[in-house]
């Protein structure tokens, strides 16, 4: 038996498995081209392969475009788990920050009376309704940042840059120093920009910008 299976297998050696490649509408004829009866019928099996197409089309570009999007909560860092010391929603009361390349951190809602930013690089950070008061921001870099609805109160902005920050809501300023702060195209409210022009006066010593002119004071 072992011998015939060997001559049987030397006579007809396998062969390769066939693929059934998928059909692609060029695999179609042009129903005109057929007669009337074959028409109704090659009309139907155009239509299905070119909702297939389109099908595989949208499920690669939706695919494609998943890969790049970024989730909101992790442009900032300090926002998670995935990103470095968490510093969002946090108590951070006294915290010494101070000189720290902060780029796009995170302080969302978090508590920062008393901290030290003093000469720290802050540029996109957010502080979206975070307590700031008391903070000392003197000398920092916080161009772009966001300090909607954040307390500022009492705290020290000396020769800091917050060039294209946010103050949008109810961001306050009450007893915060100022001289030599750059504000240039921050939006702030009337009431804002009044108060803060009180007390502004000096330059400052990174753009060159006089703290009153970049308030628009009159």
């Amino acid at each position: 038996m072992a011998l015939l299976s060997v001559s049987m297998s030397s006579k007809f050696p396998a062969e390769p498995l066939l693929t059934c490649p998928r059909p692609s509408i060029s695999d179609y004829p042009s129903p005109l081209a057929l007669p009337l009866k074959q028409r109704p019928e090659a009309s139907k099996k155009l239509a299905l392969s070119l909702t297939e197409s389109v099908s595989t089309a949208s499920l690669a570009a939706l695919l494609s475009v998943s890969l790049f999007v970024v989730d909101p909560a992790l442009a900032f860092k300090g926002g998670g788990p995935y990103g470095q010391e968490v510093t969002r929603g946090q108590d951070l009361t006294g915290k010494d920050f101070s000189g720290k390349t902060l780029i796009k951190q995170d302080f969302k809602t978090s508590i920062l009376r008393q901290a030290n930013f003093k000469g720290a690089k802050l540029l996109g950070a957010s502080f979206f309704d975070a307590d700031l008061t008391g903070a000392d921001l003197s000398d920092a870099d916080l161009r772009s940042a966001d300090f909607s609805l954040a307390n500022v109160n009492k705290a020290n902005l000396s020769n800091a840059n917050l060039e294209g920050a946010l103050a949008t809501g109810n961001t306050s300023f009450k007893g915060t120093i100022i001289t030599g702060a750059d504000f240039t195209d921050v939006p702030l409210r009337d009431d804002q920009r009044e108060y803060l022009c009180k007390v502004a006066d000096g330059v400052n010593p990174t753009t060159g910008n006089e703290t009153r002119e970049t308030l628009l004071c009159n």
